[in-house]
């Protein structure tokens, strides 16, 4: 029997809010939990060494040298042509920054003529202020 014979049935709807909800919750937790790697452009295995971690400053120009002697500056792949080359573009990188500092991180089988190429070229582009990188050693 029905008893509501004249009355108009309610459509049935489907309510997306709770699931955009959870999806938001996800996406959040993802993000916040997911490690992002500082060195992307180049694979570098980094020596070690027993310091304290160093704390990034806003005014770092990062120079990156893999094992095979190739070149990273701010995160940017260099062709090594020359020393004078090499300090034109460090030189193009801090020009904007407040004493700049160079961060070199090389690989720890780099060669030696690789990190003094940047430490030479960061000396002719007036860049005073050179540091290096590394691991913990475990």
């Amino acid at each position: 029997m029905n008893f509501q014979r004249g009355q108009a049935r309610e459509e049935l709807e489907i309510n997306l809010v709770p699931m955009i909800d959870v999806m938001l919750v996800i996406l959040i937790f993802l993000m916040i939990t997911t490690t992002y790697s500082k060195y992307t452009e180049l694979q570098i295995n980094l020596p070690s060494a027993d310091a304290d971690r160093q704390l990034e400053r806003a005014n770092e120009v990062t120079v990156l040298v893999n094992a095979q002697g190739q070149y990273a500056i701010d995160h940017k792949a260099v062709a090594f042509v020359s020393v004078e080359q090499l300090a034109g573009e460090l030189k193009r990188a801090g020009g904007a920054l407040k004493e700049p500092v160079v961060v070199i991180s090389a690989d720890a089988k780099a060669t030696h003529q690789s990190v003094v190429r940047v430490m030479e070229a960061a000396r002719a582009a007036g860049l005073e202020r050179i540091t290096f990188t590394t691991q913990a050693s475990k």
